[in-house]
């Protein structure tokens, strides 16, 4: 075989099933398989600075016998590559570390969502349909506004994947989607003053793209930065735009993980069933909702996608597992497997939700009275320390001054910890803001944070 022929999801499955019947009898094996096709065109100027396209193809196999692990991949599916590859990954299993806990998925009988996932709209896009886009991109964000002097990246991208996986203990599925997205990065000045700044969106199909998002929100990023300044330190109510927001949750996501659980990672270890945050705070992982592009059918390892709660009012319900932390844990998968072809399965969200709350998002500012409007963060993931909580990231955004947006900020840091910020949530937007991807997130209102200028 080779990665330059086209196939379709039932080959792929049934390469993988083959590979599988090669287990020996005191052997488990997992194959995963995927092919895929990407284009990215970028502008500049009114005409193309950039346009490259790739295909690739993948396999990963794993072997666990009498406790150890071992795996391998490769970027082929010739069937010379593919023996190779399940050759290398039983010698690596010499080399694995015994473990009572590995072992593979098995079929726990949860029904999948049934989401048809393969819009093969992408598939239709020329080349000249992506040009036009990403010059048409540049062009908008140009005229949106006197100040915009130029845009440093005008993108369009679109890929389409297929993959399948399957097991010697009874596994097989496999999907195929396609998603699409643009991104801009104008540069606004005034005088010697320049500041960036960046919105994207992602969708299944190019029709569900939100253009004029992405250029009202770069362009109003940008030109809202010019002529910031260092703000003092004080402790003060933070309101955390919905990006900034869903970068905070995702973190919070993390540490709920039962690796991180398991590894010492996380300062929630041991508070299921606690109050973790307040009360207004609900969230959720569901994959089984299609209008994301987290949504999925099967997890990384096989088994059923599942929807997941994982805060609910401020408690803990509990963590996700893959098959292995599952075993550990003396608990079951919730489904919550994730990753690539060529690397063993971790734990993670798919789809992550946020509830909303009872502010209007015309009465956000008011509910905070003085504060800040945190826009945009650096050093999110380096500046957390997953297992005391404690985080200090870079941030910039805007003062709120008597209920009203007021004048812009930056080098600045907001410090605090996990634990504190979801405690202190005193508010949550009643409007959820549309996301790349096709999240949404309401903004969060955080009591008494740290805001110190640098």
């Amino acid at each position: 075989m080779s990665e330059r022929r086209h196939y379709d999801t039932d080959e792929l499955a049934r390469l993988a099933q083959r590979v599988c019947e090669q287990a020996h009898g005191n052997e488990q094996i997992e194959v995963c398989v995927s092919t895929g096709r990407s284009t990215t065109v970028r502008a500049y100027n009114g005409d193309v600075e950039s346009l490259r396209s790739g295909v690739s193809a993948a396999i990963g196999v794993r072997v666990v016998s009498q406790g150890r692990q071992g795996f391998a991949s490769a970027g082929s599916l010739d069937a010379d590559v593919v023996s190779d590859t399940l050759a290398a990954a039983r010698r690596n299993v010499t080399f694995g570390e015994p473990d009572p806990h590995h072992g593979l998925a098995e079929p726990d009988g949860v029904a999948p969502p049934g989401l048809d996932l393969g819009d093969s709209s992408v598939l239709g896009v020329s080349d000249a349909d992506r040009i036009a886009a990403a010059i048409d991109l540049e062009r908008r964000c140009l005229a949106a506004d006197p100040r915009i002097s130029g845009v440093r990246v005008a993108a369009w991208s679109d890929g389409w994947s297929q993959s399948a996986l399957a097991s010697s203990t009874g596994i097989c599925v496999q999907s195929e989607r396609g998603t699409c997205s643009i991104g801009a990065q104008p540069l606004a000045t005034d005088g010697d003053e320049t500041q960036i700044g960046y919105a994207g969106d992602a969708a299944w199909r190019p029709d569900e793209l939100d253009v004029e998002r992405v250029v009202t929100e770069a362009t109003a990023l940008a030109t809202g930065q010019l002529g910031a300044t260092k703000p003092p330190s004080e402790r003060m109510n933070v309101v955390l735009a919905p990006p900034v927001a869903a970068a905070f949750i995702g973190v919070v996501s993390s540490v709920l993980a039962a690796d991180s659980v398991l590894k010492g990672r996380s300062p929630f270890a041991d508070r299921v069933g606690e109050p973790i945050a307040d009360e207004r705070l609900h969230l959720v992982d569901d994959p089984t909702d299609p209008t994301t592009l987290g949504a999925a059918n099967f997890d990384g390892e096989g088994l059923a996608a599942r929807r997941n709660a994982l805060i609910s009012a401020g408690v803990l319900c509990g963590f996700l597992h893959n098959a292995y932390t599952a075993r550990r844990s003396d608990t079951s998968s919730t489904g919550s497997a994730v990753r690539g072809t060529r690397s063993v399965p971790g734990v993670g969200t798919h789809a992550r939700v946020v509830a909303t709350g009872d502010i209007a998002a015309e009465d956000l500012f008011a509910a905070v009275g003085n504060g800040v409007l945190v826009r945009g963060v650096s050093g999110l993931h380096s500046g957390v320390n997953p297992t005391s909580g404690d985080f200090s990231v870079g941030a910039w955004g805007h003062r709120i001054a008597g209920g009203e947006l007021a004048e812009p900020f930056r080098e600045s840091t907001i410090a605090s910890t996990l634990q504190r910020m979801l405690l202190e949530i005193c508010g949550v937007g009643a409007t959820a803001e549309p996301l790349a991807g096709g999240m949404s997130m309401p903004p969060l209102v955080i009591a008494d944070v740290a805001l110190s200028g640098v």
